[in-house]
């Protein structure tokens, strides 16, 4: 008599948070706009006003949710460190 296969659960399908998504769209919007790149008084405007934008189209964000995101959109858009430069950094 043959054995039957053991079902296994199907996971359920993960669904991104409203910061996962306002964070894939900052994403997104910082690569389009060409904000990388731009002198830091065009990135500073643009940052609030897409801040703002955000806030509007992901009300479920808090205060502290959207300094996150500022964080993490500042970050994305400086320029990538140079090899060298950290090699000085850990040897000092």
């Amino acid at each position: 008599m043959a054995k039957k296969p053991v079902r296994r659960p199907t996971p359920a399908p993960s669904v991104a948070t409203p910061f996962d998504q306002a964070r894939d769209e900052l994403f997104q919007q910082i690569m389009q706009c060409g904000v990388i790149g731009a002198a830091a008084e065009d990135q500073s405007e643009w940052f609030e006003d897409t801040m703002r934008y955000l806030s509007d189209r992901y009300h479920e964000l808090s205060p502290q949710d959207l300094k996150q995101l500022r964080v993490l959109g500042d970050r994305f858009v400086q320029p990538p460190k140079s090899k060298a430069s950290e090699e000085a950094v850990t040897a000092a």
